[in-house]
């Protein structure tokens, strides 16, 4: 099986991938845009950290990070 994108120049053409679509000589597969990968994504909603949160991340980093630097 081979994958292709395609760009109709004639909307013509468009009638002839659905008869070859009838036929089942090919799938027509809608593509999936960002804005639908977003949205889906959006839909999950996960839970947003605090603020307290977020600062206590960032110490923990900046903690192994300056612990790592002053080993010689």
């Amino acid at each position: 099986m081979e994958t292709l994108s395609i760009n109709l120049l004639n909307p013509k053409a468009r009638q002839l991938l659905a008869d070859l679509a009838d036929l089942k000589l090919i799938e027509i597969k809608p593509q999936k845009s960002w804005t639908k990968i977003l949205e889906r994504l959006r839909e999950k909603e996960l839970a947003v950290p605090s603020l307290d949160e977020i600062a206590k991340e960032v110490k923990a980093v900046r903690k192994a990070r300056y612990a790592h630097a002053k080993k010689p």
